[in-house]
């Protein structure tokens, strides 16, 4: 299942994930450091929900209370909460 994730507080401006049977099979964010990004992406793909949640909820950018990873964990959260 495909999913559209407009993040907050992160220069990233929209987060484009694809689960199948609570596995994250690719990532792509619009915006944001490319780089960091792509890492982020790569990293969470072919793992779980749970997994990348634990890993990545939390993360602050600089001085920002959220982070492009952080913002992956809320929209993770928010597929678990509508399956």
């Amino acid at each position: 299942m495909k999913y559209s994730f407009r993040p907050k507080g992160v220069c990233s401006m929209q987060i484009e994930i694809e689960v199948e049977n609570s596995l994250i099979k690719n990532v792509e964010f619009v915006g944001g450091c490319s780089g960091n990004t792509q890492g982020v992406a790569s990293l969470a793909k072919g793992r779980n929900i749970d997994e990348v949640i634990a890993a990545l909820e939390g993360i602050k950018c600089g001085f920002k209370n959220t982070s492009c990873p952080d913002q992956l964990a809320c929209a993770l959260k928010e597929i678990k909460k509508g399956a």
